[in-house]
């Protein structure tokens, strides 16, 4: 098991798009990922479960990944993170 610290830092915050993103990305990588903020544990290959974190601009969340991929998956994870879902210009 893998477990992260990231920051929301794109200005949206995890919004629609941001959150499929996230959640196509997992869905390439045989782990079972969870985030978890404001007290709330969801299942991160979920749209439903991401967006009701409701997790914005500035929001501390962990990750976590267990599973065959879990190394790639969460490098990819905190990849996005950091590329701010790819939604600056």
């Amino acid at each position: 098991m893998i477990e992260r610290e990231l920051l929301v830092s794109n200005r949206l915050g995890l919004h629609a798009r941001a959150t499929a993103k996230l959640v196509q990305l997992l869905s390439g990588y045989d782990v079972n990922a969870t985030l978890t903020a404001k007290g709330r544990e969801i299942n991160a290959k979920s749209i439903m479960g991401v967006m009701l974190l409701a997790a914005g601009h500035g929001t501390a969340v962990t990750l976590r990944v267990e599973g065959g991929d879990e190394a790639a998956a969460a490098d990819a994870v905190c990849a996005l993170f950091e590329r701010r879902f790819d939604e600056d210009s």
